[in-house]
């Protein structure tokens, strides 16, 4: 599969005469619970030649594309990108820490993760992922759950946790983050992954009032928590910098 993703990722880059920067999975394979059927999440970055730079006239700084073998792909502009990474976005993080990577120029990740470690905002970060776990409890206090709520519900609050007693960006991966759950917590979590694993996207799953219950607690954790959290470092210079050589 890797081979047909750099090929539809090298097509694209070629019909949009874009460059190639950093190509990975993310969603449910990147962090570690996908169904059978779940398709690709491909994200990528890219940069355009010295000219687009240079217009004085706004141009499309996204490329999407949809195959009919699932595989999702969507990629983002440099600039795009560096601005994202003022603002410490969780999603671009998430990208530039997946354990799935499909292609990368080495000297601009290194760059990248310099300027995300610099940057990194705990604050903005917690509350991407405190907002995105509440937009699943309503799905998840359902007499039936489809089990990829949950698992979007139960990773997003684990990484707002993380962030508060780590103050770190948290791992991509759920088995990494899993560990800072309770015992009885990660035993019941890892039977729902072993269901999740066997199952169709469609599946409905009983509630499990166990997960709905730390969902909840965690949520007010996080919640109490958060507005201890210190804000990004941004230096617009060094931004500046980074993105001008690159694009040289």
């Amino acid at each position: 599969m890797k081979d047909k993703i750099l090929a539809k990722l090298q097509e694209t880059a070629k019909e949009k005469n874009v460059e190639l920067l950093f190509a990975v999975e993310s969603g449910s394979r990147a962090w570690g619970f996908a169904s059978p059927d779940s398709d690709y999440d491909i994200r990528f970055i890219y940069k355009h030649d010295l000219d687009y730079y240079l217009s004085i006239f706004e141009k499309p700084d996204v490329i999407e594309f949809m195959t009919a073998d699932d595989l999702d792909g969507s990629g983002w502009d440099l600039r795009k990108t560096v601005r994202l990474l003022a603002k410490s976005n969780a999603s671009l993080l998430e990208w530039l820490h997946s354990p799935i990577v499909y292609y990368e120029n080495e000297v601009f990740m290194q760059q990248m993760k310099t300027l995300a470690e610099n940057c990194f905002s705990p604050i903005a970060c917690m509350y991407h992922y405190l907002g995105t776990t509440k937009n699943f409890m309503d799905v998840c206090e359902q007499e039936e759950v489809n089990l990829k709520s949950y698992f979007y519900a139960l990773r997003t609050a684990l990484a707002g946790k993380w962030i508060i007693e780590n103050n770190t960006f948290p791992p991509v991966a759920f088995m990494e983050l899993l560990p800072i759950a309770p015992q009885h917590i990660q035993e019941k979590v890892k039977e729902l992954m072993d269901i999740k694993a066997n199952q169709n996207e469609s599946y409905l799953h009983p509630k499990e009032e166990l997960i709905t219950s730390f969902l909840q607690e965690t949520i007010t954790f996080n919640q109490e928590n958060a507005k201890g959290l210190r804000a990004g470092k941004v230096d617009n210079e060094e931004l500046d910098r980074v993105f001008r050589g690159i694009i040289k």
